[in-house]
């Protein structure tokens, strides 16, 4: 998905106002070295002159640009740089610039996004996600194994929290290797202060860094937006655009399942959004302290189901780094 047309289409238009505004510079350039210096209005005609004259003899006789149009266009050029020297200006200063000189703001360089598009298109969906701020700190260039432990294993997987989160973060890694081409959902559960919210984070980085759309909610967020959507007719525009992001966006991202208040609207609400993600193929990653059986107990059978059968489920488990790190 990357932009929506409407946030493309509004980066288009700033492309727009940047070519419209350069041009309305150049054109005050020329007006004010025609009035100081009249000659180069006459060079700059004369050149037009010629060109025009050595096109025509190109479509009359079909030959290239003769020696001496190409000596006269150049005899003119060297004495307006001279002219303009001799006043005070550089060489170059009736010459278009650009904010952007490689695409000449465009946006593209021949059938490719230029740098500056794709830079501008990540700034947008880094607004957009949600955690702009955090995910400069949370990151896998942040990300460190050393707060596992390594010592005790885990009766059921045979791992340590060490050796587990190893295998965590390379499915992770996978996951984003093969986001454009293979959908996936995923599900970390485990207690509190296993690292959860900075695994979704350093996901979640890497796809906008690649022009995925990535949308991060609480939980709490997510069914106050589903339930203004639902009850409310005069939502705030923000909050409408975000929930009807929550659908469209390449990944959703809950956070904290779990810690909302539970009820029958909310169980629905939960199985409506990840179905509905579900059938347009649109990958969600759910973090959550609810084990498997607790999850099951607290919502429906459907959303136990449904998240059983087509997520991947990964188990963190070891000590609060958040008082390790304290």
């Amino acid at each position: 998905m990357g932009l929506t047309l409407s946030q493309y289409d509004a980066l288009m238009r700033e492309y727009d106002r940047n070519k419209l505004m350069h041009k309305r510079e150049l054109d005050e350039k020329f007006n004010e070295i025609y009035s100081k210096i009249p000659r180069i209005r006459e060079i700059n005609e004369s050149i037009s002159s010629i060109s025009i004259q050595g096109a025509k003899r190109m479509l009359l006789e079909g030959e290239g640009t003769t020696e001496d149009i190409k000596k006269q266009i150049e005899a003119l050029s060297k004495e307006k740089a001279s002219l303009l020297r001799e006043n005070g200006y550089p060489e170059d200063y009736l010459t278009m610039e650009y904010t952007c000189p490689k695409c000449q703001d465009t946006g593209y360089v021949g059938q490719h996004k230029c740098s500056c598009l794709k830079n501008s298109i990540i700034e947008i969906l880094y607004e957009q996600s949600n955690i702009k701020d955090v995910l400069e700190k949370e990151n896998f260039n942040t990300f460190s194994f050393k707060h596992y432990d390594n010592d005790v294993k885990d009766s059921i997987t045979g791992l340590t929290p060490l050796e587990n989160m190893h295998e965590v973060v390379k499915t992770c890694r996978d996951y984003i290797d093969n986001f454009k081409t293979e959908y996936r959902s995923l599900y970390l559960y485990g207690p509190t202060g296993v690292g959860k919210t900075f695994l979704t984070n350093c996901i979640a980085k890497e796809l906008i860094e690649s022009s995925h759309s990535v949308i991060y909610v609480s939980s709490i967020r997510l069914f106050e937006l589903l339930a203004d959507s639902t009850f409310k007719k005069n939502g705030s525009l923000e909050g409408k655009d975000l929930a009807n992001n929550i659908l469209d966006c390449d990944l959703l991202i809950i956070d904290d399942l779990g810690t909302e208040m539970v009820n029958s609207f909310t169980a629905a609400s939960l199985f409506n959004c990840i179905n509905e993600r579900h059938l347009r193929r649109k990958s969600v990653i759910i973090s959550t302290n609810l084990s498997l059986a607790e999850l099951r107990q607290t919502y429906s059978e459907r959303v136990f189901s449904r998240i059983t059968s087509n997520y991947t489920l990964l188990k963190i488990y070891g000590d609060d780094l958040r008082l390790k790190l304290r």
